[in-house]
């Protein structure tokens, strides 16, 4: 199995000046880098992170999927999304933050019950009320 996580450059960096979303995108890098480390235990070949530069049509690392959407009547290309492939070829994605920190911090859940180390990530007010 293998997971991209995909987020804007700028939003991880602070650059567009929303508080509450650089919080959430350095909660999704923090949650995705800790899986990276601990993948084996939950039987991941590979976790990659990929920071998009905004107006990059794409930004795939590792696995070419791109979600789109529809913003006032014109299709855009989400930077922000979780890609997992999993070993038959089924490819999920997650387009929505709320979702993607969901399956990130369920992930850490699966890692914390088979190691004695401390996975956890310490969520940022914003990303801790959105998964409750």
């Amino acid at each position: 199995m293998q997971m991209e996580l995909r987020v804007c450059k700028q939003c991880h960096t602070g650059a567009h000046g929303n508080d509450q979303k650089t919080a959430i995108t350095k909660d999704m890098v923090n949650c995705a880098e800790q899986i990276r480390e601990f993948k084996d235990i939950i039987s991941l070949d590979s976790v990659y992170i990929t920071k998009v530069d905004e107006g990059d049509p794409g930004g795939a690392e590792a696995l070419s999927v791109i979600v789109a959407g529809i913003e006032n009547d014109t299709v855009t290309l989400r930077d922000t999304q979780l890609v997992i492939e999993d070993n038959d070829g089924t490819t999920l994605v997650y387009p929505e933050p709320t979702d993607i920190l969901e399956v990130l911090t369920r992930n850490l859940d699966q890692i914390s019950e088979q190691t004695r180390q401390d996975v956890s990530v310490e969520l940022s007010a914003d990303g801790a009320e959105m998964i409750t």
